[in-house]
């Protein structure tokens, strides 16, 4: 059975996941536009005994490939906050953008600086990195660069999260999208299953609800089916909308 969860606030996971009938959630430990490390949790003791299986999501503002050390260090620093704070709750993993290449340097820069950035990372948390819509010399926008990256990261066992809303509007058709990108990196390791506000190759990272966006419909449940993986629905609205897209995505995979 393929598990299906949503991205939900973080104040009371195990109650959000029962309101959306989920199998699983991903939520942030911090504050998703901030450096600021994540704080304690009271509830740590009842989500690592929970049969729920936690992801989450790192920091939005993560980029280990800027050019800028301002911007580099601290992405690997709240990167290693979050993965400790992942495992005082047993998450299952912590996803991670992959980031783009600034200023003037070449886009294989950011393929080598994602190689130091896991030497330095010490945790027993896996890190799965997720394909993204947009970004000058975005390492992992295209499958074909993403193939570039894994030769080069592959041996350190990240894993991988396929984002349909990214791959549409990154310009990476359907067509076959699976197979290429299990070709790239040997894995899928969780479908983030999102709709898109916008047309192909916008570059514009804006979900929208299942079968109501700008994705050809039977293409998007084709490839979530394709992926074999547990899903994460991070579609707009509260619960009631999430929880009608879980169903949607448990239609496709189990019908």
């Amino acid at each position: 059975m393929v598990l299906v969860g949503a991205h939900t606030p973080a104040g009371d996971p195990l109650g959000e996941a029962e309101a959306r009938d989920a199998d699983l959630v991903q939520i942030f430990l911090s504050n998703p536009q901030s450096w600021k490390k994540p704080n304690p949790r009271e509830d740590a003791a009842l989500l690592r005994d929970s049969p729920i299986p936690i992801y989450v999501h790192s920091p939005y503002l993560i980029n280990v490939c800027a050019d800028n050390n301002r911007v580099r260090i601290p992405s690997r620093k709240i990167l290693q906050e979050t993965c400790d704070a992942a495992s005082e709750i047993d998450a299952e993993a912590v996803v991670v953008h992959g980031g783009h290449v600034t200023g003037d340097g070449p886009q294989e820069e950011g393929i080598t600086r994602w190689r130091k950035a896991l030497d330095a990372l010490d945790t027993d948390i896996q890190v799965l990195m997720e394909n993204t819509a947009g970004g000058d010399k975005a390492v992992a926008r295209r499958v074909e660069w993403i193939a570039r990256l894994w030769e080069e990261i592959g041996g350190y066992d990240v894993g991988f999260v396929l984002d349909t809303c990214h791959s549409w509007a990154g310009g990476e058709p359907f067509d076959e999208l699976v197979e290429r990108v299990m070709t790239a990196t040997g894995r899928i390791d969780l479908v983030h299953a999102n709709d898109s506000r916008d047309p192909f190759d916008s570059r514009r990272d804006r979900h929208e609800n299942l079968g109501h966006g700008q994705c050809p419909e039977d293409d998007l449940a084709s490839t979530i089916a394709a992926a074999g993986a547990p899903v994460v629905v991070e579609t707009p609205g509260g619960a009631s909308e999430q929880a009608a897209d879980i169903k949607w995505v448990r239609g496709v995979v189990a019908p």
